[in-house]
């Protein structure tokens, strides 16, 4: 076998797979041996060189399947169609909003999957074709492909409600540090995530209603369901995206609002020493003739009477309500 290949399968109709493990079999698999199931990495240059030898694609559909970037959309091909789905990535040290990119070449006898990183939504269905609970055929493998891409969101979804409930618990606590730094993370990871699954959403729309040979009707029921919970995903990432933009706001209201009592604070305390700054420094000029410099009771009455204005001050500001 070839670098690149990641398996080869041939669906028995009743929810197991042959396994192709050698490349002459794959090399003469016909059409009436069953539903061919080809996995592929991409990113090896033997994995290219076997499709184009196989004349499935066209260079220019094939440079599209191989594409380093692509958005969740499908596509009518001269074959068959190409559909690029995208799922979160669960894989060690990496960020579920960089999702990772499963594309398909779909005809009515053959499924080509390429993928560059590992995808648990495919080892799911390979561990259900050993058990014999698998697809039966190409139209349940699609549908079973997509839904498990869009059931494995969940988590990562209902992670980032939990942690806004625990931001807006935060709010209540001014005594504790709030983290604007996750709360920027989780609204970079709500926008990246939903980047992708509205036009996922709008692919997976395409695909019900528009014929293709190898779709079944029966399976558009399932295809519909993950429609739909592709859209409630969704919304609960804008409701997600809302709500860390509140708490943002709220933070910077919080923190315009301390900021301003602390200014007023210090305005009122400068209001009321401003007197008291002026006379001092008249009275500390070193030029002749400054009154009290011979009466030893000069210094004590003058600091009496900064006192007394000084409490002046304070009830007229209390008056006025600015205290």
């Amino acid at each position: 076998m070839f670098n690149g290949l990641l398996h080869a399968l041939i669906l028995d109709e009743q929810g197991g797979a042959h396994i192709i493990d050698n490349s002459a079999d794959l090399q003469n698999w016909q059409p009436e041996q069953g539903k061919l199931w080809i996995h592929l990495d991409y990113s090896q240059t033997e994995a290219i060189d076997w499709l184009q030898s196989r004349e499935l694609l066209t260079d220019y559909e094939l440079a599209s399947l191989t594409a380093d970037e692509t958005r969740p959309r499908i596509t009518k091909v001269t074959n068959g169609c190409m559909l690029f789905l995208r799922g979160v990535n669960l894989n060690p040290a990496q960020s579920p909003e960089d999702m990772v990119s499963l594309r398909l070449f779909i005809n009515e006898n053959v499924v080509v999957t390429t993928r560059k990183r590992r995808l648990l939504s495919v080892q799911d269905i390979l561990a259900a074709l050993e058990e014999k609970t698998g697809p039966g055929s190409i139209s349940e493998l699609v549908c079973q492909l997509t839904q498990n891409l869009t059931s494995r969101m969940q988590g990562v979804i209902d992670g980032l409600d939990d942690t806004l409930d625990i931001f807006e618990d935060e709010i209540d606590e001014p005594t504790k540090r709030f983290d604007n730094q996750g709360l920027s993370q989780l609204r970079r990871q709500s926008i990246g995530l939903k980047r992708y699954l509205r036009p996922q959403k709008e692919a997976l729309s395409t695909l019900m209603t528009n014929k293709y040979s190898w779709l079944n009707e029966n399976d558009k029921a399932k295809l519909n369901e993950t429609t739909n919970l592709l859209i409630r995903f969704i919304e609960e990432l804008e409701n997600s995206i809302e709500r860390a933009q509140i708490i943002q706001q709220t933070i910077t209201n919080q923190v315009s609002e301390q900021l301003n009592q602390r200014m007023y604070v210090m305005s009122v305390v400068a209001a009321l020493f401003l007197p008291l700054g002026f006379l001092t420094g008249l009275l500390g000029v070193n030029v002749g003739g400054i009154p009290g410099t011979e009466s030893p009771y000069a210094f004590s009455f003058f600091v009496i009477f900064l006192v007394v204005l000084t409490g002046a001050i304070g009830v007229y500001f209390k008056n006025k309500k600015w205290l």
